[in-house]
């Protein structure tokens, strides 16, 4: 039984890849034990219900807002893991469930937390996430939005006009992660330079570096050092 009253058990966790070696490291003098190491790389399934303590509440009042019909266009699936509730939208819904999210006197997820990157290489078609962390001052609840989009069209409509405090947050996402939020006011990158190639938190992203000498000794900059994937 959790936290949250419930005892269900996810459907089957999704395999989306393989991740071998510590790190992934692979072929390079792996000397820490590891070097056979063989782990699926898993996303939660689909929760069935009860989803167990207030999240049953939350789902049926967003479906009583968008109506049974765009409740089912919208959410792709309910996801409970770790005792947290993630709703897993379409990306062209998401503004009009954030704003039931945050209207609905039932529901009045005032505060979003911010939005963060995720970059799943072999998740084929929605390599791409977008995670929003929403808190409902009101009722002292939390809950998760997650989107996913093609690294071939990394479009996620913004959520400003929503939640003005994900500014800079979707300007981070789209730093690092190369996310295009549709919508911004500015979306230019807020870390690195304008002109920089590349967005540093993908897992495609090169480690680079340049080699260091130390004690007459020279190491190699960390891509010829070990691989990683």
């Amino acid at each position: 039984m959790t936290e949250n009253g419930s005892d269900h058990q996810n459907e089957a966790p999704e395999v989306i890849g393989v991740r071998r070696g510590m790190f992934g490291a692979e072929g390079s003098g792996d000397t820490s034990g590891y070097g056979r190491l063989i782990r699926p790389v898993e996303l939660p399934g689909s929760s069935p219900r009860p989803y167990g303590g207030f999240f049953d509440d939350v789902v049926d009042k967003l479906a009583g807002v968008l109506g049974e019909d765009n409740y089912a266009e919208s959410i792709e699936r309910v996801v409970v893991y770790r005792d947290e509730l993630t709703l897993e939208v379409r990306r062209e819904h998401l503004p009009a469930v954030a704003q039931a999210l945050r209207d609905d006197q039932g529901l009045r997820f005032e505060l979003c937390l911010g939005v963060s990157g995720v970059h799943y290489p072999d998740d084929s078609g929605r390599e791409l996430h977008a995670v929003y962390p929403l808190m409902s001052i009101t009722h002292n609840r939390r809950i998760r939005v997650e989107v996913a989009t093609p690294d071939a069209d990394p479009h996620i409509p913004s959520l400003y006009s929503v939640y003005p405090t994900v500014d800079w947050h979707e300007r981070e996402t789209y730093d690092f992660f190369g996310i295009i939020f549709d919508g911004h006011p500015a979306l230019t990158r807020i870390e690195m330079p304008d002109d920089w190639v590349g967005h540093p938190q993908r897992k495609d992203y090169p480690l680079g570096g340049i080699p260091v000498e130390y004690h007459g000794a020279e190491i190699p900059p960390p891509d010829q050092r070990r691989a990683y994937n």
